[in-house]
């Protein structure tokens, strides 16, 4: 029998040296350009994170749109607002184009700006001068007269809602051109200049006449507009009546407060939005965002909304696909995975943890997977018991719970090593800042002990999911390792290509290449 000791330090020399240290100081690869470019887009939310404030991300994402290709910014825009479900990154991307390359950001614009928040995201950023420029400029402005102009008034009124900048501060800026008396006066209502009341569309008619008490039917406006409004339980109700999908699920523990759910019939009909499959994919909800609905939902929330929650996240992960072979999953438990998963915003910090969003993807893929094995580690591997057959909610509850230690990457792979386990897929999920195994070596030691699982297993085949903006990584890009990042359903797509081989040699930065602008 072949000396083991002997072949693990072959393996550790013909393996590529590490050439960088992550934000723990220990041995790690560094993503090219484009890949970590995709890394921020896809993860990046412009918020602190437990190993980079803000600014830092920003300086990163700028310096990175300097060192690749026009198209590929403009392709990576359109890839993080359309599949990654992203909103600032690919503001921000656009906004860098809109001086990198006039004809790109002309095509990019109206699929990265397909809606109001990402319109003011887009304004906002480019007045701040952190792209180089302050003021819109002529295509700018032309492109954002034609998005106002692609919308009816009751869209246009729904829009206004928001600030920092306001409709109201768009419209100043860009001067746009109504089309008709209801236009013109809307545009003049919206800046507060003269205008004609009795041309005002209807809605906000409407919407006069109910808060000055002349009506007491609620008016088909956006919720924000009504908050600050005396509304009664008859009023909350009709609001809940009418909630789109993302609004109700933001906002149950408000119509609890207000006695909605006393009402007969209110209770199942929120039940049966929340679980309906078109509109949860309509609403391109994150389905960690429906983990955080559940886990906040308040004791006036019944039980019946509670359980369709749950369903909506069964629902939200389906599209986990049946994996070929013996699969693994490592989510990462440690305590840097204990930070939020969208970083710290003042005022705004979401509850939800990066360990959290690891721990749903587990059991996302167990689920679908119920031969999968779970092994989670921190500073070593952490002993938990999953049941395929309980919820997703359930065992990322479970998963969730426990860790907090350091992180160390090569932990389960030894784990798996030293039982000379067969299979053919590992998925890690992690922030990849792994450090208590830095020792001596050229290469990590997540590496070393990979090549020596796939040198028993040849065929197999290593993601490593990140859920954090970094520009580094446990196991180098290779044909059989796949690095990539993001929250969305399309990661799950993304990993059953690469474990089916239909992955190009370019891996993630091929799938986002392959965007027709």
């Amino acid at each position: 029998m072949a000396n083991k000791t002997l072949f693990k330090s072959l393996v550790g020399r013909l393996l590529p040296a590490a050439n960088v240290v992550n934000e723990e100081f220990a041995p790690a690869y560094a993503f090219a350009p484009k890949h970590a470019l995709a890394q921020y887009a896809a993860t990046g939310c412009m918020n602190s994170t437990f190993y980079a404030d803000a600014s830092e991300q920003l300086s990163v994402v700028l310096g990175l749109c300097e060192t690749v290709d026009a198209e590929f910014v403009a392709k990576l825009a359109v890839y993080a607002r359309e599949r990654g479900n992203m909103k600032d990154v690919p503001a921000l991307l656009l906004a860098v184009l809109s001086r990198k390359d006039r004809e790109l950001f002309a095509r990019a614009f109206p699929r990265v700006v397909d809606n109001a928040r990402m319109l003011r995201t887009f304004v906002q950023i480019v007045r701040s001068g952190v792209v180089g420029r302050k003021s819109l400029g002529t295509l700018p402005k032309r492109l954002l007269r034609e998005w106002l102009d692609a919308r009816d008034d009751e869209a246009i009124f729904a829009a206004s809602v928001g600030q920092s900048p306001s409709l109201a501060d768009v419209l100043k800026m860009v001067h746009p051109k109504p089309r008709g008396g209801s236009r013109a006066a809307l545009y003049g209502y919206l800046v507060g200049r003269e205008h004609d009341r009795a041309a005002l569309p209807p809605v906000v008619r409407d919407f006069e006449a109910f808060k000055s008490g002349e009506t007491r039917g609620v008016p088909r406006v956006s919720f924000q507009m009504l908050t600050a409004l005396p509304l009664g339980k008859a009023e909350w109700a009709e609001i809940a009546r009418r909630a789109p999908w993302q609004m109700t699920r933001m906002n149950l523990n408000t119509f609890a407060r207000h006695g909605v759910f006393e009402i007969e019939g209110l209770t199942e009909l929120v039940a049966e939005r929340l679980r309906d499959p078109v509109k949860i994919a309509h609403a391109r909800v994150f389905p960690y965002q429906l983990m955080a609905a559940y886990a906040s939902a308040a004791e006036g929330v019944p039980n019946e909304v509670r359980e369709a929650l749950q369903d909506a996240m069964e629902i939200a992960t389906a599209n986990v696909p049946a994996l070929p072979g013996k699969t693994y999953v490592f989510p990462d438990v440690s305590g840097s995975m204990h930070s939020p998963v969208t970083g710290h915003r003042r005022g705004a910090t979401t509850a939800v943890r990066c360990v959290d969003v690891a721990a749903l993807v587990a059991a996302s893929v167990l689920r679908k997977n119920p031969s999968a094995e779970l092994v989670p580690f921190e500073h070593d591997v952490v002993d938990v018991r999953l049941n395929a057959r309980d919820s997703v909610a359930t065992n990322a509850a479970l998963l969730a719970s426990v860790g907090g230690g350091g992180t160390n990457c090569s932990a389960p792979l030894r784990l798996l090593n030293r039982r000379e386990a067969r299979g053919d897929l590992v998925i890690y999920v992690s922030d990849n800042e792994s450090w208590v195994d830095a020792g001596a070596g050229r290469s990590t030691a997540t590496l070393r002990e990979w090549e020596v699982f796939r040198a028993r297993n040849p065929r197999a085949r290593l993601v490593c999911i990140d859920v954090q903006p970094n520009q580094t990584t446990q196991a180098a890009e290779r044909e059989d390792v796949l690095n990539v990042g993001g929250f969305s359903d399309r990661v799950f797509q993304i990993v059953a290509e690469f474990a089916s081989g239909r992955l190009a040699a370019s891996h993630w930065v091929g799938v986002v290449e392959s965007v027709e602008l």
